[in-house]
């Protein structure tokens, strides 16, 4: 639409000054025709609303619904996996802190707290107020060189070609302002990452997009040379992702520019489908060795691997590695079944893959039973949207949290679910130019640090509320779920937490004896289908 307006504007001028020459009487429609035309230029020049610049006018009918949504809104409701409403009140924060515009409610909770799944934290009679730029982490190892200081919030992996230009540079941009990382996703760096100046995390995937060979090998020269740029805080290896483990990342093929083709080192006029497992190993102990070697390619960087949790004795079987070969990672990002914000298969989406509440406890519980779990962060990943979420997760077991899709709505999103089209209407997941132009970083980029600055303040006044000092004092039983209509109990009643080092040796817990025993250090295969 925004490529068509001039044109349109120039046609309906002509057409009025014709029909006044010709019919006087028509001198009357310039009392519409102009504070329409008016409004137009007004649409298209301005920067705050992608919809506005995207569609002059005709844009103005999705902000006449969203004034009136309270009374329709039954009607459009989302819902996610738990059948509970979605969408809302999660919108609502992203939006209202990244706008830095009123975020407090009225009349009480917008939830039914007896509601079977109603969560919470429990306030302390002795509260005390946190500084929110105290709450970080550092990221690095025994045999890390570089450790990072990392924002307990930070962005979580999306590549370029999967959003655009403008929109990667109005993450990078945000996250140089507000102090915390940007992941780059698989797709490699470009060159938006590095103009927003913000701490970039650098993701490899099994395309080894930006450090591959000719035929898709890892190129560890191209690995090395990119590695030690001074923004590159991290290496994140991908082993699987929320939308679709076990299956390869998807580009189509209408979002592979020349610019992106060269990026990745792909042809263009194809879609970019990464192969579902990588090809520099194939055990637990290669996986290991990679890590190591990444480490020492990149300068001594913290390295760690991003997965979602399949079968648990391959989990077990890395952490069995770890301890027989001593080689451990930085980090390790734990993703959730239900995350993902781009294109996947249904079935993926919906049914692949341990969602990240599970994924996130049985990980903490391998680390600490094999007396690792202080050598290695952990990283959250899944729909986190408020203080919270991000509570819950540090609670359960998390460090650190990422956040995709509620920072891609902080840049402008607003869910039109076009991502996997090229024609998202407010440039944030196309390679259309004339889509993009309505994404102007210099003003989404202050939205995504607003955003970010003021989920961190609420995560600083919940724990202070319930008077902890520090997001390492969260523990599971501080959140509490009601578990049935008259039944209420916390997280350390709900799941299992292991004590530490009790996977080290036989007999181990009794729910994790089967995977145990299956697991073994130099295969991900069953021990008994060697």
């Amino acid at each position: 639409m925004r490529r068509q307006f001039i044109l349109t504007v120039v046609i309906v001028v002509v057409l009025e000054v014709v029909l006044c020459i010709l019919y006087p009487s028509f001198l009357w429609s310039l009392l519409i025709v102009a504070p329409l035309l008016l409004l137009g230029f007004r649409d298209y020049f301005q920067t705050k609303h992608a919809v506005l610049r995207n569609f002059p006018i005709v844009g103005h009918a999705r902000y006449l619904l969203e004034m009136i949504r309270p009374e329709i809104y039954q009607y459009f409701i989302e819902s996610d996996t738990d059948g509970r409403p979605f969408g809302r009140d999660e919108r609502n924060i992203v939006y209202q802190r990244a706008k830095k515009v009123r975020d407090t409610v009225a009349f009480g909770t917008l939830e039914d707290i007896y509601q079977v799944g109603y969560e919470w934290i429990n306030h302390s009679l002795a509260p005390h107020h946190m500084h929110p730029e105290e709450m970080r982490v550092t990221i690095g190892g025994p045999d890390c060189q570089q450790p990072y200081s990392a924002s307990i919030f930070n962005i979580s992996a999306m590549s370029y070609g999967s959003l655009s230009a403008n929109a990667i540079l109005a993450l990078s941009s945000g996250a140089k302002l507000g102090d915390f990382a940007h992941n780059t996703g698989e797709g490699g760096v470009s060159p938006y990452h590095f103009d927003g100046g913000g701490d970039l995390i650098w993701q490899l995937g099994t395309g080894y997009f930006g450090c591959r060979t000719d035929d898709g090998r890892f190129n560890p020269e191209t690995f090395a040379e990119t590695a030690k740029h001074p923004q590159i805080k991290m290496i994140e290896l991908k082993l699987s992702q929320g939308a679709k483990p076990g299956h390869g990342g998807i580009l189509p093929a209408a979002k592979v520019t020349p610019e992106i083709a060269k990026i990745r080192h792909v042809p263009l006029g194809k879609d970019v489908i990464s192969p579902p497992a990588h090809t520099e190993f194939d055990t637990p102990i290669g996986l290991l060795e990679f890590i190591g070697r990444l480490r020492d390619l990149s300068g001594g960087k913290p390295v760690g691997f991003k997965l979602c949790i399949g079968k648990r004795r391959e989990f077990l079987a890395i952490c069995k590695a770890m301890v027989e070969t001593g080689i451990l990672p930085d980090f390790i990002a734990i993703d959730g079944g239900e995350g993902g914000t781009g294109a996947a298969p249904p079935e993926f989406s919906n049914h692949v893959g341990t969602p990240l509440i599970e994924g996130l406890i049985f990980a903490h519980n391998a680390l600490v039973g094999f007396d690792l779990r202080d050598k290695i962060k952990i990283i959250a990943s899944g729909k986190v949207s408020s203080a919270f979420e991000m509570v819950k997760r540090l609670a359960l077991g998390a460090d650190v949290c990422y956040a995709a899709r509620s920072m891609m709505m902080a840049t402008g999103c607003i869910q039109a679910l076009k991502c996997n089209t090229n024609h998202c209407p407010v440039g944030v997941a196309t390679q259309d130019p004339n889509l993009m132009a309505g994404l102007v970083p210099s003003d989404k980029k202050v939205r995504v640090a607003n955003y970010h600055r003021e989920t961190l303040k609420a995560t600083a006044e919940i724990l202070g509320a319930a008077g902890l000092h520090g997001t390492d004092q969260l523990r599971p039983w501080h959140i509490m779920r009601r578990t049935s209509p008259t039944e209420i109990n916390h997280y350390a009643e709900i799941y299992h937490y292991l004590d530490r080092g009790s996977l080290l040796h036989e007999p181990y817990p009794a729910d994790y004896a089967r995977a145990c025993q299956a697991a073994a250090a130099d295969t991900f295969a069953h021990v008994y289908d060697r």
